[in-house]
């Protein structure tokens, strides 16, 4: 399932070549990506965290196709795909689009694991939703 919010460029964003600082695309990738989460997978963070769940993320790629400037109103997309080799690790492919055109796209990779120290896990209410996603192709 596709998930999307839609967010508008900060001022405190912008740089001095009057477009968003490449800082910030993950900022509101994770903003959309956490709403998911809670929203869709029923997994809320903080909950989790209090009860010794840590999600983190163990790595991202993205990439920068086109610049977002002050006041742009953008659309951020999220989407989950389990692991090809059944690893505890989901992901989550996501973009922004202005204007009906790609400027980021990224994939996030994330896994759980215990507050306490610990071998990465997914949670058995994350399993059964995963069982459902597609398998992230390279």
């Amino acid at each position: 399932m596709k998930y999307s919010k839609e967010y508008v460029t900060k001022e405190e964003h912008i740089d001095v070549q009057g477009i968003m600082d490449g800082l910030y695309y993950p900022f509101y990738m994770e903003y959309c990506r956490h709403q998911y989460i809670d929203e869709v997978l029923g997994f809320n963070l903080e909950n989790e965290a209090k009860n010794g769940v840590n999600m983190v993320l163990s790595g991202y790629t993205i990439s920068f196709l086109r610049s977002l400037k002050k006041g742009d109103t953008f659309t951020v997309t999220c989407e989950l795909f389990r692991d090809k080799g059944d690893a505890p690790k989901i992901h989550f492919k996501q973009s922004i689009i202005l204007n009906g055109k790609v400027t980021t796209k990224a994939t996030f990779t994330g896994t759980c694991v215990p507050a306490t120290g610990g071998r990465p896990f997914l949670p058995e209410s994350l399993k059964a939703l995963i069982e459902e996603a597609p398998v992230l192709e390279d």
